[in-house]
């Protein structure tokens, strides 16, 4: 028997403001093919880790007031690249809706639990040993992953369990939610058509 067909879950999304012109386009059952640009290095390095091990095809265009600081840049992309994943999914049926991962860096060690729930929430443990990584500040990483969460409506929980270097600790972050998310946005063959959850809606 042939499996039911699943419509393409893609997205275009973009957000202006006074601070930032964003745009973000994604396939969520795509390759891990980016182009990213962002104005910040170390952070377009992020944003690739989730593209390629999330086998996600991700465009990301932004613009900020980076004469400032990064801060608007990295939320405003977290709340437009949450949109653009909550667009994508739709309904929700047949979705695994929960993913985990463990992700070693060298010495850094880290575990991501995401649930597709509807219902925004992140709870992030990240002891950074250091306050830059390159032009990144460190501390943007949970405004990024909360400016997700409120606009995926997902349930986020970061850990990173132990690590001595900044880079590592932040990619090995990065790294295991995007094979989070790769768990949790699988098409379930056993459930297709089917919402995962016992309210019947998420």
């Amino acid at each position: 028997m042939t499996a039911p067909s699943i419509a393409p879950r893609t997205a275009e999304v973009s957000r202006d403001t006074a601070e930032t012109r964003i745009s973000v386009k994604l396939n969520l059952d795509g390759t891990g093919l980016s182009r990213l640009s962002t104005g910040i290095g170390f952070f377009d390095h992020m944003l690739d880790q989730i593209a390629r091990h999330g086998l996600i095809d991700l465009d990301i265009q932004a613009i900020g007031d980076l004469h400032i600081d990064g801060h608007h840049t990295v939320e405003d992309v977290g709340i437009t690249l949450g949109q653009a994943v909550h667009r994508a999914v739709g309904d929700k049926k047949g979705l695994r809706r929960y993913g985990h991962a463990y992700v070693p860096l060298d010495e850094a060690l880290s575990r991501v639990v995401v649930d597709f729930s509807g219902r925004p929430g992140l709870v992030m443990h990240v002891p950074f040993k250091s306050g830059m990584i390159g032009t990144f500040d460190s501390q943007l990483a949970y405004e990024f992953f909360q400016g997700f969460v409120n606009h995926a409506f997902v349930t986020l929980h970061i850990d990173n369990l132990r690590g001595e270097n900044a880079h590592h600790q932040a990619e090995s972050v990065f790294k295991a939610f995007a094979r989070a998310l790769r768990m949790a946005l699988e098409i379930d063959p056993r459930s297709v058509g089917v919402i995962p959850s016992t309210k019947g809606s998420l």
